[in-house]
């Protein structure tokens, strides 16, 4: 199926929790799982990703009957976490809970030793939100026309905040790209970290998930100016999409999702992500649950990389 220019342009957060497993389509090991199951986050403790990851161990562990253990190791973009595991056993008990950083790597850096496609299998869709322009509250700006008019204006003055080879980054430097704008880029070892200096006026610029600064916009502590879905976030509703700005290229979701052992662990991610528990959690990150087949996530990531590399090249943005 063709794809438009806002679907062919669109970046989408990966959030994949992926088996390690170098023949995806592997018949379930027999009485799997007959031990603990280690979710490798390669996330600091605390972030959105960790957050949603620990939720979901938490309902898998009373579906699969056996203890599931979150293990942080963030550094270097993601690349150290995803590299532990790659080269992990490939028997389904070692997974990776994954941005889409998982598949931008390896396209902003050759130093990258593991392979998206070939190291990695998904196994099912789990969630998706948006991303917003946010701006902190001494920019003189209340529309995306006058923050660009502004920037325009003072080239080299604002200065934008993203966590390394994070999605964030990518959109804030393609739209950057998109309108010619001089701001200077600053990076974080988190996300989290990027919203004290932007309260203390040190950032003026960064692209959030609605869920992470929403009290802080209410507030009018920050302003938000667009958001990436392609409809109004009903907590935002005077906010308004980048395709009504005729920024279609800028239009997103992130996702989430899951690989491994695959038939056992697709149907047993979907369960948890429908109790009441997890369905709470998830809304009040600001994520919408997708339920969805093993076969449908991989098809998803495998179409993503080429347009990913289509945004990276556009951007500019290389692995420091």
């Amino acid at each position: 199926m063709a794809r438009s220019a806002a679907q062919r342009f669109a970046f989408v957060v990966a959030i994949a929790a992926l088996a390690l497993t170098g023949t995806p389509r592997a018949a379930e090991p027999q009485g799997f799982p007959g031990k603990p199951v280690r979710i490798i986050v390669p996330y600091t403790p605390g972030s959105p990703n960790d957050v949603m990851a620990r939720l979901l161990a938490q309902q898998l562990q009373g579906k699969l009957g056996q203890p599931v253990v979150i293990d942080n190791k963030p550094g270097g973009g993601t690349t150290i976490g995803s590299k532990t595991a790659a080269v992990a056993p490939a028997d389904g008990y070692t997974l990776l809970f994954a941005s889409s950083a998982l598949v931008i790597e390896p396209i902003m850096t050759k130093q990258v030793e593991y392979d998206p496609l070939k190291d990695f299998a998904p196994i099912a869709f789990v969630a998706r939100t948006a991303s917003m322009l946010t701006i902190n509250a001494q920019v003189p700006a209340n529309s995306v026309g006058e923050f660009v008019a502004y920037a325009k204006a003072n080239p080299g003055k604002l200065s934008l905040g993203f966590a390394q080879g994070t999605v964030s980054q990518l959109l804030a430097e393609y739209f950057n790209h998109l309108h010619g704008l001089d701001i200077t880029s600053v990076p974080y070892r988190g996300g989290a970290l990027v919203i004290p200096d932007m309260l203390g006026g040190r950032i003026h610029v960064y692209w959030p998930t609605p869920a992470t600064v929403l009290p802080l916009i209410r507030e009018g502590r920050i302003k938000a100016l667009a958001i990436s879905s392609q409809e109004r976030n009903p907590d935002l509703p005077d906010v308004p999409t980048m395709n009504e700005l005729g920024l279609p290229e800028l239009s997103l979701e992130f996702w989430a999702g899951m690989w491994a052992p695959a038939d056992k662990l697709n149907a047993a991610i979907n369960a948890a992500l429908q109790s009441p528990e997890m369905i709470a959690s998830m809304k009040k990150l600001g994520f919408e649950l997708r339920i969805g087949s093993s076969r449908d996530f991989a098809a998803f990531v495998a179409a993503e990389i080429p347009h990913w590399t289509a945004v990276v090249k556009a951007s500019g943005v290389t692995a420091q």
